[in-house]
C-alpha cells in the first residue's frame, strides 16, 4: 500500500514536467489555449463535457468511461463523444490527457481503450444502419429494382471488372488501318495519292488567286478613273459607294471559293478515307492479286502541277550547325540539337514538284503520325485567335493548301479552341469575382479588363493544333507573346520563357519527340536587334531550355530529344556563326576521338 502511494505521489510531481513538455510544441501548445479549463479529476467525480468540434455533423452521443486506480483511490474518467467521431484518436488522447490532468501511468491504457471503444461503438452504428435499410427493402419502403439498378451503375462506374468495354469510334479505326498500311509496301501508293489531290487543291487555290487579282486591278483602275473626276462631276458619297461596291464583289467572291475549297476538300476526305478502308480489305484477302499489281506499278501514276515550278517557293541556302550532347548529373542522356536559319513555314509547305528527297521527309511523318515519335513546331502569335493577319494567316494558307485526311481543318480546331477559351474565362472571372468582392475597388478595373477581353489569351498562354498534311510536322505551339519579346531586357521569368517550359512539358508527356524553337523569340528581324541583342536573347533562350531540358528527366524518365533552334532567314552568317559558338559553350557536348594509325 505505501508503494502505492508512492507511486501516485510520484506520478503527480510529473505532471508539472508535462505541462513543460507540451509547452515546447506550439500547436499543442495552442490547441490548449483555446479549450476550456478543466477542473483536476477526483475520486467519483463526472468531468465535465469537452466543447465539440464546430462544422461537424454528428448522429449520437454516448458516454465514453474509462476507469483506473491510484493507490487507494478508485476513479472514473466519463468523456461524452458524439459518433460517428470526426476527431483523430490520437489527437484526441492528447487533449484528454493534457485537459484534465491525467497521470502519465494511464497514458497508454487510456489510448487503447479509448479506440476500442470508438471502433466498437462505430461497427454498431453500421450494423444498426445496415438492419434498418434491410428491414426498408423488405417492408417495401425501397424500390428493389431501382437499389439494383444504383447498385450496378456504381459497380461499372468505379469497377473495370464490370465496366461496358469502350467503343472504338470511326477516327480511332481509320488511324489503325493507316498505320498498317504506311508501314506496308502500300505506302508509296498513299503519298501518290495524297500528293495528287495536293496538286488539284493547289490548282483551286491558284485559279482563286488570278481571279482576285483581276478582280482587284481592274476595281483598281475604276477607282483611279473616279477620283480623277473627284470634285468635277462626282463627290466623296461617289467615291464611298464604289469603294462599298467593292468590299462587297471581293467578298462574293473569296466567299464563292471558300465554300469551294471546303466542298473539295471534304469530298476528297470521304473519297481517301473509303479508299484507304477499302484497300486495307483488299490486302487481308490472299486471293486477291490484282491489289498488288496496282502497288507495283503505281510510281507512274503521279500528277504534275499544270504550272510548273511557278508557286514553287523561293529556298535560300540553308545554314545548320548539329550537336550531340549529353544532360543529367548521374544518369546522363543524350540529346541532338540543330541550330539552323530557316523560316519556320519551310518546315509546313510541302513542294509541288514530287522529288525522291521531299518524298522521303513526307513518308517520314506520314510514318511517325500515330507513333510515340511525333514533331511539333513553335509559332509565336498575338493574343487573337485567329488565321487574319501575321504568321497565322501564313500558317493557315499552308495548311488549307492540302487536305486533312485524319484531323479537322485549321478553322475548325481554331473555333474549337475558342470555345474552350472562353469556358476557362468564364471560370477564371467568376472565381476572381469571388475573390475581389471584399477587397477595395482598385481591383475594378483589373476585372473590367478581364470581362472585356473573354476571348483573347495572355502572354505565355498557347493552343495546339494537330496536322497530318503538313511536310514535316504534327503538332502546331501557338504561344501567345506580346511586343515586350523585341525589347532586350526580358528574364528567364517572362511569360514567353516560361510558356516554353510548359510547351517543353507537354511535348514529354504527348510522345514529342522533335520540337523546333525561335531561338531569339522572334521570327522576323528588325532595326533594335543588333549583334549585342541577339547574343543577349540567344544566352537567355540556351540556358532555359538546357535548364527545362533537365526538367524532363523527372518529367519523361529521360528520353533522348531533338530540339532545332530556328533564326530568322535574314540573320548574316556571321551572326549565325556565333551563335553556333556560343551553343556548345552552354550545353556540354559529346567530345569527339580521333583515331590516328601508327606506321
Amino acid at each position: 500500500m505505501r508503494r502505492v502511494h508512492r507511486e501516485a505521489r510520484v506520478a503527480r510531481h510529473r505532471l508539472p514536467q508535462r505541462r513543460k513538455l507540451f509547452a515546447a510544441f506550439p500547436a499543442r501548445a495552442a490547441l490548449a489555449a483555446e479549450l476550456p479549463h478543466l477542473p483536476a479529476w477526483h475520486p467519483g467525480n463526472k468531468l465535465k463535457k469537452m466543447k465539440p468540434n464546430k462544422g461537424k455533423t454528428c448522429s449520437r452521443e454516448r458516454d465514453y468511461m474509462y476507469k483506473f486506480n491510484a493507490g487507494n483511490q478508485h476513479l472514473v474518467l466519463t468523456v461524452p463523444l458524439k459518433f460517428p467521431v470526426q476527431e483523430n484518436i490520437s489527437h484526441l488522447h492528447g487533449r484528454l490527457m493534457l485537459l484534465h490532468n491525467l497521470p502519465c501511468f494511464i497514458e497508454n491504457d487510456l489510448k487503447q481503450s479509448l479506440k476500442k471503444f470508438v471502433e466498437e461503438e462505430t461497427i454498431k452504428d453500421y450494423d444498426r444502419e445496415a438492419e434498418m435499410a434491410l428491414e426498408a427493402v423488405k417492408s417495401g419502403k425501397v424500390d428493389i429494382n431501382q437499389l439494383a439498378d444504383t447498385w450496378a451503375k456504381a459497380y461499372k462506374e468505379t469497377t473495370l471488372e464490370y465496366a461496358k468495354p469502350e467503343e472504338t469510334s470511326w477516327d480511332e479505326d481509320f488511324a489503325d488501318v493507316y498505320h498498317d498500311l504506311i508501314h506496308s509496301p502500300a505506302s508509296e501508293m498513299l503519298l501518290n495519292l495524297e500528293h495528287n489531290y495536293f496538286v488539284s487543291i493547289s490548282e483551286l487555290i491558284s485559279e482563286r488567286d488570278v481571279e482576285l487579282k483581276k478582280l482587284r486591278e481592274r476595281q483598281g483602275a475604276e477607282m483611279d478613273k473616279v477620283m480623277q473626276e473627284l470634285g468635277k462631276s462626282l463627290t466623296d458619297q461617289d467615291v464611298n459607294s464604289l469603294a462599298a461596291q467593292h468590299f462587297e464583289s471581293q467578298q462574293d467572291l473569296e466567299n464563292k471559293w471558300t465554300n469551294e475549297l471546303k466542298q473539295s476538300t471534304a469530298i476528297q476526305k470521304q473519297e481517301y478515307q473509303e479508299w484507304v478502308i477499302k484497300l486495307h480489305q483488299d490486302l487481308k484477302n490472299p486471293n486477291n492479286s490484282t491489289v498488288s499489281d496496282e502497288i507495283n506499278i503505281q510510281p507512274s501514276q503521279l500528277r504534275e502541277s499544270v504550272e510548273g515550278n511557278g508557286r514553287i517557293y523561293e529556298e535560300q541556302r540553308l545554314l545548320e550547325e548539329s550537336f550531340t550532347i549529353h544532360l543529367g548529373a548521374q544518369l546522363k542522356t543524350m540529346h541532338n540539337l540543330r541550330l539552323l536559319r530557316a523560316d519556320m513555314l519551310d518546315f509546313c509547305k510541302h513542294k509541288r514538284n514530287h522529288r525522291s528527297g521531299v518524298k522521303l521527309h513526307r513518308l517520314q511523318t506520314a510514318m511517325s503520325l500515330y507513333s510515340t515519335s511525333l514533331c511539333g513546331l513553335v509559332l509565336l502569335v498575338d493574343n487573337r485567335i485567329s488565321s487574319y493577319s501575321g504568321i497565322k494567316r501564313d500558317f493557315a494558307t499552308v495548311c488549307q493548301e492540302c487536305t486533312d485526311f485524319h484531323f479537322p481543318g485549321i478553322q475548325e480546331q481554331l473555333e474549337i479552341v475558342q470555345k474552350v477559351v472562353l469556358k476557362a474565362r468564364a471560370q477564371r472571372s467568376s472565381k476572381s469575382k469571388r475573390h475581389h468582392e471584399n477587397k477595395s475597388s482598385g481591383s475594378e478595373d483589373k476585372l473590367k479588363n478581364i470581362e472585356r477581353n473573354q476571348s483573347n489569351i495572355l502572354p505565355g498562354e498557347f493552343y495546339i493544333t494537330r496536322h497530318s498534311n503538313l511536310s514535316e510536322i504534327h503538332v502546331a505551339f501557338h504561344l501567345c507573346v506580346d511586343d515586350n519579346v523585341r525589347s532586350g531586357n526580358i528574364t528567364a521569368r517572362d511569360p514567353a520563357i516560361m510558356g516554353l517550359r510548359n510547351i517543353l512539358k507537354v511535348c514529354c508527356t504527348h510522345d514529342i519527340t522533335t520540337i523546333s524553337i525561335p531561338l531569339l523569340l522572334v521570327h522576323d528581324m528588325s532595326e533594335e536587334m543588333t549583334i549585342p541583342w541577339c547574343l543577349k536573347r540567344a544566352e537567355l533562350v540556351f540556358k532555359c531550355v538546357k535548364g527545362f531540358m533537365m526538367e524532363m528527366a523527372s518529367w519523361d524518365g529521360g528520353i533522348s530529344r531533338t530540339v532545332q533552334f530556328l533564326v530568322p532567314q535574314t540573320i548574316s552568317e556571321e551572326m549565325f556563326y556565333q551563335l553556333s559558338n556560343m551553343l556548345p559553350q552552354i550545353f556540354r557536348v559529346s567530345s569527339t576521338l580521333t583515331l590516328t594509325s601508327k606506321h
